[in-house]
C-alpha cells in the first residue's frame, strides 16, 4: 500500500472532514471516501487507487460550488492543496498558480510586481475552479471572461498521463478545459495571464431600498453606455444583525452599488475617479448614501469590494442570465425583491456584463464571452428547515417574475443549484467537448464531474 493510499479517508476519519469540508454549509459532500493531494505523485496515486476500488473520481478545493455539484455516492473525492506558492514572471506578465490555492494568494502576489488577476469576489475562492468554469470578475469588463487569461494547464487526466496543455500543446485538450464543465483531468497547477494596474476606485454605497426605484432606474441607464474601464454590479440586501455588519445596514432593506473602475497606470488614475464621480454622482444626486466605501487604493482591495464572506456559511440561491431589463424589468426586480416585497434572500444582485465579458476570446475555449446585459445571482440564509423553504420558494417566485428576460443561458460559476437549468455551451461545443472526453478518460471515471448540459455522453 502507498502513502497516498494510506490517506485516503472513510467517513468518520479527521482526514475525511478535511477533505469534504465546503464553503456553503447548506450543501455538503458525502463521497464514499476522500483524500488530498499536492503533488503529481499523489493525484496519480488517488487515481489508481479509484480505479482499483471501482470508485468515480471527484474533485474540489473549496467547496464554494458544492450546491451545484452532483451527488458524490460511490465517489472518491480528491481536494487539492497548494504544493507550493504563487510564481510571478513580472517580464511576461504571467503567474503560475498551484492548483488549490486561493485567490488571495495571487492578489497580493501580483500587485508587489503592479499587475492585477481576473480574480473573484472572495479572497477564500479557489483559482482552478474559479477560471476554468469561466469565472466573472470585477475587472470583466476590462478584462474579459477570467477563463481568457489562462494560458496553460497542468493536470493529470484520468488515464493517469500527466500533461501540461497550451495553445501549442494539446490544442483540443486546452479548448475543452477552458469552460468545458470538467470531467476531463485533476489540475495540479495554472498558468494566467496578468494586467497592469496602478490604482482602483472601489467600494460599496448602500442607500435605503425605498430608494430603489430611482437609483435602479438610472443604474440601468448609465450601464448602457458605460466605459469597459468600470464594472459594477446593483444589490439589493437584507443583511442580519451580527457584529461584522454595521448596524445602519441591517435595520431594513438596503440597495448597493458596488464596483470598480481599474486605472492601469498611475497616469490615468485622475480618470478612473472622474469616471467614478460621473456614476455615484448620479446616485448621491437622489440621496447621500448611508455607507460610502468608495475611494481611490491599491488593486489588493478589489478581492474584498463585494463583502463575501470569508467564513463558511450556509446558503440556499439562484442564478440567471438576463437581457435588458428596461423599465418594466426593473419594475418586476423591485416588486419581487424591493421593499415590501418580504424576500427573505440576503443579497440579491444584477452583476453589470458587457464590455469585454460579450467578446468571443480570439484563441477561446468553450466558454469564452457571454451573450447577455446582466447576471443575475441570489442567495438566502438555510439555517433551519423553515428558512430553507422560504428561501427556496421565493428563488422560484423570482425566476418566474423573471422569466421574460431570461435568455436561457447561465455563468458556469455562478450557479447556485444542481437542478436549475444550466446551459452554456451550443450543441457543437458539446459534441466536441465529448470526443475529447472519450480520449483522455474512455472508463468515464469522472463522468459525474461534468454538470447537466455539458456533455451527451453522460
Amino acid at each position: 500500500m502507498t502513502e497516498t493510499e494510506q490517506a485516503v479517508a472513510l467517513p468518520g476519519d479527521p482526514d475525511y472532514a478535511a477533505a469534504t469540508a465546503v464553503f456553503n454549509l447548506a450543501a455538503p459532500v458525502r463521497p464514499a471516501a476522500a483524500v488530498t493531494v499536492r503533488t503529481v505523485a499523489e493525484v496519480r496515486a488517488s487515481l489508481e487507487h479509484a480505479r482499483r476500488a471501482g470508485r468515480w473520481v471527484r474533485v474540489h478545493t473549496t467547496g464554494h460550488a458544492s450546491s451545484s455539484a452532483r451527488p458524490m455516492d460511490d465517489a472518491l473525492l480528491i481536494r487539492t492543496e497548494p504544493a507550493g506558492p504563487v510564481e510571478i514572471d513580472p517580464a511576461a506578465r504571467t503567474a503560475r498558480v498551484p492548483a488549490g490555492t486561493r485567490w488571495g494568494a495571487v492578489v497580493e502576489a501580483a500587485a508587489a510586481h503592479g499587475l492585477a488577476a481576473p480574480h473573484g469576489t472572495s479572497p477564500t475562492v479557489g483559482v482552478v475552479g474559479f477560471l476554468l468554469r469561466g469565472g466573472i470578475s470585477f475587472y470583466g469588463r476590462r478584462a474579459g471572461l477570467a477563463v481568457n487569461s489562462v494560458r496553460a494547464v497542468e493536470l493529470v487526466t484520468p488515464d493517469g498521463e500527466f500533461r501540461r496543455v497550451s495553445a501549442g500543446a494539446d490544442p483540443e485538450l486546452f479548448w475543452a478545459l477552458r469552460g468545458g464543465g470538467g470531467g476531463l483531468g485533476v489540475v495540479t497547477a495554472i498558468e494566467l495571464e496578468l494586467f497592469p494596474a496602478a490604482r482602483v476606485v472601489t467600494g460599496a454605497a448602500f442607500w435605503p431600498a425605498a430608494h430603489g426605484p430611482e437609483l435602479l432606474a438610472r443604474w440601468l441607464d448609465w450601464s448602457r453606455d458605460a466605459p469597459e474601464e468600470v464594472t459594477t454590479a446593483f444589490r439589493v440586501m437584507n443583511l442580519p444583525a451580527v457584529p461584522e455588519i454595521p448596524a445602519v445596514l441591517t435595520g431594513g432593506p438596503v440597495v448597493c452599488l458596488a464596483g470598480v473602475v481599474l486605472s492601469p497606470t498611475e497616469d490615468g488614475v485622475a480618470t478612473a475617479e472622474g469616471r467614478a464621480a460621473d456614476l455615484l454622482g448620479r446616485f448621491r444626486a437622489v440621496a447621500e448614501p448611508v455607507l460610502d466605501t468608495w475611494c481611490t487604493t491599491t488593486p489588493p482591495a478589489v478581492v474584498r469590494t463585494h463583502m463575501d464572506p470569508t467564513d463558511p456559511v450556509p446558503v440556499l440561491g439562484d442564478h440567471l442570465l438576463l437581457s435588458d431589463l428596461g423599465k418594466d424589468g426593473a419594475e418586476t426586480f423591485l416588486r419581487v425583491l424591493g421593499e415590501g416585497s418580504g424576500s427573505p434572500l440576503v443579497n440579491a444582485e444584477l452583476r453589470q456584463l458587457g464590455g469585454a465579458l460579450a467578446v468571443p476570446g480570439p484563441d477561446g475555449g468553450a466558454l469564452s464571452h457571454l451573450e447577455a446585459a446582466h447576471a443575475f445571482t441570489a442567495g438566502g440564509l438555510a439555517v433551519d428547515r423553515a428558512s430553507a423553504a422560504a428561501v427556496r420558494a421565493h428563488c422560484a417566485e423570482v425566476r418566474s417574475a423573471l422569466a421574460p428576460w431570461d435568455t436561457g443561458r447561465t455563468a458556469p460559476t455562478l450557479v447556485e443549484r444542481l437542478e436549475q437549468p444550466q446551459r452554456h455551451l451550443s450543441a457543437a461545443a458539446v459534441e466536441r467537448l465529448d470526443r475529447v472526453r472519450r480520449r483522455v478518460d474512455p472508463a468515464g471515471r469522472m463522468r459525474h464531474d461534468v454538470p447537466p448540459g455539458a456533455s451527451n455522453r453522460y
